[in-house]
């Protein structure tokens, strides 16, 4: 076990309660539909370059019929970044010495009318200490009441704490979540935000809101979606949206490189792709 201090502990704490709350009420979902599927969780060890135990996490992955793809994951490691990698992680230029702790999901879904979806929240420590994270749509088939939904619920959220936080952060994630060789964007958006540092209590309140934003509107839109007809033309047009999402995540996503480089656990770092993808 990494040593944890006050504040890391309370964000690990909350990361891993949100994964219990999301599972439980992603399976409902399931019963709903009338599977009995669940999430199959496996542990993982890390170990530091320096030889060091550094921390782990757990895997959960459910495969279900509405859910055809689904992984949430928490992890907590720790130790040295390595090289000229640290140079680019915020305050480990001076020391490579660092703590992440964090939550991470992605849904790929079985009907091609209910959208994709990616959410992750983590607390990072280096001589800096931040929050970052947000959640984003991902739908092959785009619904304008999906999609105004989704972002008017994270607004509310932003808004309980700085009516600045949401055009800012919806901003950031329409200009990172784009993917330049396609000269697309990889879904419909909503927030990315990063380095929120200074005030932990009023920070980790945000990244709270924000967890329980996505937990009170995805199950919502799922619903909303999940017994709909489909076609044969519909599954092609979602299996060809997938290979854009694999494209973003292999190629430009920060998070996929983070987990590459501080050794984490493959099968959780790729948890993102999709089971199924084409491209034309």
């Amino acid at each position: 076990m990494i040593e944890l201090d006050s504040e890391q502990q309370a964000a690990r704490d909350w990361f891993e309660s949100l994964r219990t709350r999301i599972c439980a009420e992603f399976e409902s979902i399931e019963r709903e539909a009338g599977s009995d599927a669940s999430f199959d969780y496996i542990a993982w060890d890390r170990t530091d370059p320096s030889g060091e135990h550094g921390g782990g996490g757990v895997r959960g992955v459910m495969k279900g019929r509405v859910f055809e793809k689904v992984g949430v994951n928490v992890s907590t490691v720790g130790g040295s970044l390595e090289g000229d990698f640290a140079k680019t992680i915020h305050g480990a230029a001076e020391d490579p010495g660092f703590c992440a702790t964090g939550i991470s999901l992605v849904a790929h879904m079985a009907n091609p009318h209910v959208p994709a979806v990616h959410m992750n929240t983590r607390f990072l420590t280096t001589t800096k200490r931040w929050f970052g994270g947000g959640a984003d749509l991902n739908p092959p088939i785009p619904y304008e009441d999906d999609t105004r939904d989704f972002h008017a619920r994270l607004k509310a959220a932003c808004d309980a704490h700085d009516p600045e936080h949401y055009p800012r952060f919806k901003q950031w994630a329409d200009d990172y979540f784009y993917i330049p060789h396609r000269k697309v964007h990889r879904g419909v958006g909503g927030i990315f935000y990063d380095h929120l540092e200074g005030d932990f209590d009023a920070n980790f309140a945000f990244t709270r809101d924000v967890g329980d934003a996505f937990l009170d509107i995805f199950p919502e839109i799922v619903r909303r979606r999940m017994g709909m007809a489909w076609t044969v033309e519909d599954k092609a047009r979602q299996l060809e949206w997938r290979g854009r999402y694999a494209e973003f995540n292999l190629v430009y996503d920060r998070g996929t490189l983070f987990g590459l480089k501080t050794g984490g656990n493959i099968d959780a770092i790729l948890m993102s792709l999709p089971p199924e993808a084409t491209w034309g």
